[in-house]
């Protein structure tokens, strides 16, 4: 069963970091929403902390879309995937990196879980302000991130295998194994399900 992994989560939640413990679990390649992002935002002068233009994302867009579609052309049957994405609840722009994703894992055919990364709002300041951070052109405005935390909630897609995980005192390495623990489990539940359909399964 192909598996597509959505790691959603605010800045300085740790994405990347529990994407790369995940990754050995399942084989996966990590598509970082950096990759989508740095090839527009290095083209504009950013410091991390001044507002984007509001049309950049349009073409981050366009990257994502490119990636996704390589993905289904050109993926092995074999490999996974693990997708980061800092998603807002309500934001129009993060409804439609969802779909674009969503849509990838259905033309492959792949199991897709959506995990929400939750953190208190202190230890996100704080997360959010690592040097490494800058040099991956991320954002590292404490109070910016204070401010999202009170006024916003992560992206929920309503998908019924959404994990909701709150990582404010756990390290990467646990916070991957329980990402691994509900993907075995979904992926039991989904297995037995086609069963229970009548579904041919290949072996």
């Amino acid at each position: 069963m192909k598996l597509f992994v959505l790691l959603m989560g605010f800045p300085g939640v740790g994405k990347l970091t529990i994407a790369r413990e995940l990754s050995p679990h399942f084989a996966a390649k990590i598509i970082d929403n950096h990759w989508f992002n740095n090839p527009i935002l290095r083209l504009i002068d950013d410091d991390g902390t001044a507002p984007l233009p509001s049309g950049i994302w349009e073409y981050t867009g366009r990257v994502r879309q490119a990636v996704l579609d390589a993905i289904v052309a050109y993926g092995p049957p074999s490999v996974n995937f693990i997708f980061t994405h800092a998603g807002i609840e309500g934001d129009e722009r993060s409804i439609r990196t969802f779909q674009q994703i969503a849509d990838a894992a259905r033309q492959c055919e792949a199991l897709l879980v959506p995990v929400r990364l939750l953190c208190d709002e202190e230890e996100l300041a704080r997360r959010i302000t690592t040097p490494a951070r800058r040099e991956r052109l991320k954002s590292i405005d404490a109070q910016a991130s204070r401010e999202r935390s009170r006024r916003a909630q992560v992206f929920d897609p309503q998908h019924r295998f959404t994990l909701n995980l709150d990582v404010t005192s756990k390290t990467a390495e646990a916070s991957a194994a329980a990402i691994r623990d509900h993907v075995l489990s979904v992926a039991a539940d989904d297995f037995a399900s086609l069963l229970g359909n009548n579904v041919a399964i290949p072996l």
